[in-house]
């Protein structure tokens, strides 16, 4: 079993299944885009293990506590190893984690945008250690995301040459 599997299984989480959109969605993209050693991942929401959007929908400071926002964060964390995972196969493959741009679906006046984004961060260096998982990061609020999911995340990766 690969490292970062290990890595998974001994913290008790698991990748989901790839995104079921709701009925009548067709997403026309590529969720990870690989040129040479760089990988760009689209836009991940936070999915439950069947690849359904995980509840609770809505934006954070009204809907959802910073706590829910923080594990919606972590969902999407996975979401993102998963596609990674069907696009390369083998997530020992990334070298480094590079850039993650954190977007969360605000209530007005919420600023508490970098607590809730620290979900994805905190499980990219549990998985892959600071020398690896260490990224730059923007956590920004949003007036509305997709689905009215409460966090999307997109970034980049490099890979081993």
């Amino acid at each position: 079993m690969a490292l970062i599997e290990q890595r998974l299984e001994q913290l008790g989480l698991s990748l989901p299944a790839q995104i079921q959109p709701p009925p009548g969605v067709h997403l026309p993209f590529a969720f990870v885009q690989q040129h040479g050693a760089r990988v760009l991942i689209s836009g991940h929401g936070p999915l439950n293990p069947d690849g359904t959007l995980a509840q609770p929908l809505g934006k954070v400071g009204r809907d959802l506590t910073v706590a829910q926002g923080y594990e919606a964060a972590q969902r999407t964390g996975l979401a993102i190893l998963a596609s990674l995972q069907r696009a390369l196969g083998d997530l020992d493959r990334i070298k480094s984690w590079t850039r993650i741009f954190g977007m969360v679906n605000s209530a007005p006046g919420f600023h508490e945008h970098p607590a809730v984004i620290n979900g994805f961060s905190q499980l990219i260096l549990d998985l892959y250690g600071r020398d690896q998982g260490q990224h730059t990061r923007s956590a920004v609020g949003m007036a509305e995301l997709p689905f009215n999911i409460p966090v999307e995340i997109e970034g980049e990766v490099l890979l081993y040459a």
